[in-house]
């Protein structure tokens, strides 16, 4: 397995064990990403050590917050489709890459880990 593939498989064990996604943000709002392709993805992380890493290498007065599994599921991954994101999944290493689903891809991995 890949190492993006392992971080992805990690997000949704640890997020359905703990019930708890992290991300970063400013005051402003959470950094996204754009890809080569054109689209952009929101990233979230399933440990809050791991949006640490993140925050800080981003840096820019980023800080970790962390969120319920069932608001990010039923809130946030909804406004997030309907602005046409894809969710970016425990991205790592030095330039933060890793693999993003679509919102229905992440519900649809996650009603699989039920």
């Amino acid at each position: 397995m890949s190492q993006s593939g392992s971080q992805a498989a990690a997000f949704f064990r640890d997020v359905r064990q703990s019930q708890v996604v992290w991300f970063v943000r400013d005051d402003g709002a959470s950094p996204t990403s754009l890809s080569a392709d054109g689209t952009r993805s929101l990233p979230f992380w399933s440990t809050s050590a791991r949006a640490q890493r993140a925050a800080k290498i981003w840096g820019h007065e980023l800080r970790v917050e962390s969120m319920p599994l069932d608001t990010w599921r039923d809130r946030e991954l909804p406004d997030v489709a309907r602005d046409g994101l894809m969710i970016g999944i425990n991205w790592s290493g030095p330039r933060l890459v890793g693999w993003s689903f679509t919102p229905m891809e992440v519900l649809n991995r996650l009603a699989a880990a039920d």
